[in-house]
């Protein structure tokens, strides 16, 4: 069992990890972006959501208060997916269909992130295989 917990939290956290990476990478080129959807302040805003992108993910994969690394997660994807890909403002039905995917996406790896915070938070260190137990517990 922990060890497929393991393997799980690692698959999770690769896809934020390198797109944490990416907001600090390319920085610039994301800012335009984030502009274009209409994020206030994405000089800011990017840099900023690419170090919650790799704490969170950092947190989840090692275990170090990985509750607190998937609320984290969820505190980016919730907004991200309203701002960043606000589907009802499309007109082109291709363009429309595209910002849907990444909408319902993004809220479905904030509801995986839930479930996360919920495991760890429950379960407390019965999870296995890592260096701290969870900050919070129900």
């Amino acid at each position: 069992m922990d060890v497929l917990v393991l393997i799980g939290r690692i698959l999770f956290a690769l896809l934020f990890l390198t797109s944490g990476f990416g907001h600090i990478a390319q920085r610039k080129a994301m800012a335009e972006y984030a502009k274009f959807k209409g994020v206030p302040f994405p000089d800011l805003a990017v840099p900023a959501s690419g170090v919650l992108l790799l704490a969170g993910a950092l947190s989840v994969l090692l275990g170090v208060w990985a509750d607190l690394g998937a609320l984290l997660l969820i505190v980016f994807l919730v907004p991200t997916a309203f701002l960043m890909h606000a589907f009802w403002k499309e007109t082109d039905p291709q363009a429309k269909q595209g910002e849907m995917v990444h909408f319902n996406k993004d809220l479905a790896l904030a509801g995986a992130a839930l479930m996360l915070f919920a495991f760890f938070a429950h379960t407390g260190g019965d999870l296995g295989l890592t260096l701290t137990g969870p900050l919070f517990s129900f």
